[in-house]
């Protein structure tokens, strides 16, 4: 009976030991995941205010931004997550206490960033290759391209701005980059509501915009925010201990700019193919027509919005396992890091349950068109697991990348998202089939559920990676 009892005794107290492990980590996140959720909120309500109000200017128009902003998408978040290898970098000097080093991590990530730059415009200036794929009207590729090149003008401020985002996550500071965020929303909301419609002011007439004048009200937010953001690295006492008070831009360093090259290149393929995957989507959907296409549209937002949640939480992991490791206190590394993983999936399951029983009314805070409801009604039958396995691929990703590994996750990102995926979807909605599919399989829903089965592949592979990791941390311990 002693026996029995001291079983169940220590049994409850290794139960409350995990759960009290569990609180602390979500305690060291929660700090830092609020404010990174809040300000991407903010960012995405950018597309998310264009969409709507694009949806109620005209159909045309809606078309033309679910591909641009598809094909500007795809060339942004490559660059920015060569860019973002900032944060891990900085992430572990500034948890080694090397304040200068990382602080000069930040001038270089900038003449990355400037680099960078002139690869994106090459793309958006000439976009004939996007256009061709995606087979759309000679009216709707008209605005296309000038709804790329306005973007074009954006581009370079965004990329700085997204190496000033990654140093203040990585020196916890992310309430900094959250505040110009909700600035930026508060200008782009009027800046795109009179530019598409247009407005009229004494001699000065500006003619309606449509979907180009979304992007022209980007960049317009995208240089406010940079100027800003210099202004407070030069101003703000908390930067001080990086050197950034009184000096310009340092000079290349070579070895600083070969370490961000080294880790920022397979990080940058990787997101790009995590959102290629899903922005080429709306390319090849755009094939099926108009109407499926601001189907697509309305549901990619719709889900991009929920991602936030878990990106934040897999910012603040990343960070704080960052941090773990330059400090080398590895065992706080991995509970950080498992722990995220595991915290994120529950909430996404959650979340998802939720939005996917209210899909009909949520679909109707969007538009009233009852043709492009139900294109969209049939795609979000995939959304409760699209949804999970995005915030389980994401959270490990991003530890992965504290502990700066990110080629291995970019094979399997290729294999998960662009094979299963994005092959498996285009088969699915365009290839020969000896029988007939199910409704549920063909066309834009085709396309959905493969990406769901590429994303939960790729969710596995990467957790079995992290998992490989920390099990080599003990045994090297």
């Amino acid at each position: 009976m002693t026996d029995t009892a001291d079983a169940d005794h220590a049994a409850n107290a290794g139960a409350r030991a995990v759960l009290g492990g569990r609180l602390q980590s979500l305690r060291q996140i929660l700090p830092l995941a609020w404010p990174v959720f809040i300000g991407q909120l903010a960012v995405l309500a950018y597309s998310t205010i264009d969409t709507l109000l694009v949806a109620r200017h005209s159909a045309i128009d809606l078309a033309a931004l679910a591909v641009g902003s598809a094909v500007y998408t795809s060339v942004f978040v490559g660059l920015m997550g060569v860019v973002l290898a900032i944060s891990p970098v900085a992430g572990q000097l500034f948890g080694a206490r090397r304040m200068t080093e990382a602080g000069d991590s930040l001038h270089q990530a900038a003449w990355l960033a400037l680099a960078l730059t002139v690869v994106g415009e090459l793309i958006l200036w000439f976009p004939q290759p996007f256009l061709a794929i995606s087979q759309v009207s000679p009216e709707i590729a008209v605005k296309v391209r000038d709804y790329l090149r306005m973007l074009g003008i954006a581009l370079p401020a965004a990329l700085l701005f997204t190496a000033y985002r990654g140093f203040n996550t990585a020196v916890s500071r992310p309430k900094a980059v959250m505040a110009l965020q909700i600035g930026g929303l508060l200008l782009k909301f009027p800046a795109s509501a009179l530019l598409i419609a247009g407005f009229s002011v004494g001699p000065l007439q500006v003619p309606p915009l449509g979907a180009v004048g979304c992007a022209i009200a980007t960049a317009i937010v995208m240089w406010s925010q940079l100027l800003i953001a210099l202004v407070v690295l030069k101003r703000d006492p908390f930067y001080a201990p990086f050197g950034f008070a009184g000096t310009g831009l340092h000079r290349p360093r070579r070895a600083t700019l070969v370490r961000l090259v080294k880790l920022g290149v397979p990080m940058g393929a990787s997101v790009l193919i995590e959102v290629t995957g899903f922005t080429f989507m709306a390319i090849f959907i755009a094939r099926l027509g108009t109407t499926p296409v601001a189907g697509h549209q309305l549901c990619a937002n719709l889900v991009a919005m929920m991602f936030m949640l878990p990106l934040a939480q897999a910012n603040a992991c990343s960070t704080l396992v960052a941090q773990a490791l330059g400090a080398r206190d590895y065992a706080a590394a991995r509970r950080l890091g498992w722990h995220g993983l595991e915290i994120a999936l529950a909430i996404a399951f959650v979340l998802g349950g939720v939005i996917f029983a209210l899909r009909e009314q949520v679909l109707g805070l969007y538009t009233s068109d009852a043709a492009i409801v139900a294109a969209a009604l049939p795609l979000l039958g995939w959304l409760w697991l699209f949804h999970v396995s995005d915030a389980g691929q994401t959270v490990a990703a991003f530890v992965l990348r504290a502990h700066h590994i990110a080629t291995a996750p970019m094979l399997i990102y290729a294999f998960a998202i662009w094979g299963l995926g994005l092959g498996g979807g285009y088969w699915l909605a365009f290839g020969e089939h000896e029988v007939e599919l199910p409704a549920v399989m063909q066309g834009a829903r085709g396309f959905w559920s493969a990406a769901s089965v590429g994303l939960a592949a790729a969710a596995l592979g990467l957790s079995v990676l992290l998992a490989l990791v920390h099990r080599r941390e003990v045994r090297e311990a």
